[in-house]
C-alpha cells in the first residue's frame, strides 16, 4: 500500500517483507521498543507494527512538531487489519486520474500553486477507468486513449475539519485530440504545459511526493518491459 501522510511517501508491507536494500538509515522494532518521534529521522523501517502502534505512528507524523522524516516502510503483523483500521479512521474517497503521453512528453497541469496530474472523484456507477478518462477529458479538455493501469496511491488530508483519505487509481493515457486544449478554470487549474522528461523531472521538485511516486512506478514498468523485450 502506497500511503502519503502529510506528503510523507509511507509504504505498508506485508508480513515479512522488508524494505529494498538501501533505502532505509533507520530500523525500529516495534515489538521491542518504544516509537517516538525523535526516532522517526530521514528514511525508517518500523517492523512488527501493531494497530495501536500505527495508529501512534499517524499521530506523530501528524502533529504540528516539525519532523525531519523522508520515508516510512511499515511491516505489520496483519496487513488486513491494519488496512481495515486506516480505512475505518478516514472517510475514504475514490478517484482516478491520468498520466497522459504524446510521443516523448507529459501533460502536467498547474494547480494550488503545483505541478500535478489530472485527476478526480469518482462519480456512481462509473469504473476507475470510466473515471480517469472522464476527469482529463474534463479538466484539459483534450481527447485519449485509455492504457494500462500504472499504480494507486492513497493520500491524506483535512476538508471542512473531517480526515480524508483519498485512494486514486492512475492509467497511462495517450492523446488522440489537443487542438483545443485549455486549463479547466472551474478546477483552479491555472496551466497546462506538455513537458520533455528533463522538464518533468524539474516540476517535480514543485510538486507532490505521491506525484513523483506515480512517475517512478511509471519508468520502472517501461524499464521492466524493455528488459523482457
Amino acid at each position: 500500500m502506497n500511503l502519503f501522510v502529510n506528503d510523507i511517501p509511507i509504504r505498508i508491507l506485508h508480513p515479512g517483507d522488508s524494505p529494498p536494500a538501501g533505502h532505509i538509515n533507520f530500523e525500529i522494532n516495534a515489538a521491542a521498543e518504544e516509537i517516538t518521534k525523535a526516532k522517526l529521522i530521514h528514511h525508517v523501517w518500523i517492523k512488527n507494527v501493531s494497530i495501536l502502534d500505527f495508529s501512534l505512528v499517524l499521530d506523530l507524523i501528524n502533529s504540528k512538531v516539525p519532523t525531519n522524516l523522508f520515508s516510512l516502510y511499515i511491516t505489520p503483523y496483519d496487513y488486513v487489519a491494519l488496512k481495515l483500521s486506516l480505512t475505518q479512521k478516514f472517510k475514504v474517497i475514490k478517484a482516478a486520474g491520468g498520466l497522459v503521453r504524446k510521443k516523448d512528453k507529459f501533460l502536467m497541469i498547474y494547480r494550488m500553486k503545483k505541478w500535478d496530474l489530472p485527476k478526480g472523484k469518482k462519480e456512481a456507477g462509473e469504473r476507475n477507468k470510466e473515471t480517469a478518462v472522464r476527469e482529463v477529458e474534463e479538466e484539459c479538455n483534450i481527447s485519449v486513449k485509455l492504457g494500462k493501469r500504472v499504480c494507486t496511491t492513497w493520500h491524506t488530508y483535512t476538508m471542512n475539519k473531517s480526515s480524508m483519505l483519498k485512494k486514486t487509481r492512475w492509467f497511462v493515457m495517450d492523446v488522440t485530440d489537443d487542438s483545443r486544449i485549455k486549463p479547466s478554470i472551474e478546477e483552479d487549474i491555472e496551466e497546462l504545459r506538455w513537458m520533455t522528461q528533463k522538464e518533468v523531472y524539474h516540476a517535480l521538485e514543485n510538486s507532490y511526493k505521491s506525484i513523483r511516486f506515480v512517475f517512478e512506478e511509471y519508468y520502472r514498468k517501461q524499464e521492466s518491459k524493455k528488459l523482457q523485450d
